[in-house]
């Protein structure tokens, strides 16, 4: 009986170690989002508060007046390039080729439905939400790639596979 409760015991501590909230995409973190946020200027206190002009959504302030242009900046782009309208000169080849089967608009909306969808019908049962299993794995393994199969496909199909996916014994 002191083995049985003992077991039990180191069980239900290591229980409480690591919650898989990586790979459970519940979305019930209502924190920040760590990659919406680019260092600004510092605050400054405007000579007439009576005379700041209206908030704008989305558009320049004092403190941050291209947000946009500082965000690719800060990730090493251009920002002259948020002048140009349209698609540049040196990518019109790829975005025409990209869509050569047609494009599908709203395509972030309609793939988050479908996400919805499959997680819905391969929703969590209760003894894994009870155990917090993750269940990211099982509700997407009909949809996922093969790397070894797929490898022999090509290779099958005559091309050049320059490197094989690592196995387990490799790591």
């Amino acid at each position: 009986m002191r083995a049985f409760l003992l077991t039990l015991s180191v069980l239900a501590l290591a229980a409480c170690g690591n919650d898989g909230r990586l790979m459970n995409l519940s979305g019930s973190d209502d924190g920040p989002e760590e990659f919406a946020i680019v260092p600004t200027r510092p605050l400054e206190l405007p000579p007439d508060l009576a005379q700041l002009p209206a908030p704008t959504p989305g558009g320049a302030n004092i403190t941050d007046p291209n947000p946009a242009g500082d965000a690719i900046a800060a990730l090493g782009g251009n920002p002259g390039h948020l002048a140009q309208q349209g698609i540049g000169a040196g990518d019109g080849a790829l975005v025409t080729y990209a869509g050569r089967a047609g494009v599908t608009p709203g395509v972030r909306q309609v793939v988050a439905a479908e996400d919805q969808a499959v997680r819905a019908r391969r929703g969590r049962r209760p003894l894994e939400v009870l155990g917090r299993v993750n269940v990211y794995q099982r509700a997407y393994e009909p949809q996922t790639l093969d790397s070894w199969a797929e490898q022999d496909r090509w290779r099958r199909a005559g091309a050049q596979v320059p490197a094989a996916p690592p196995t387990a014994s490799d790591r």
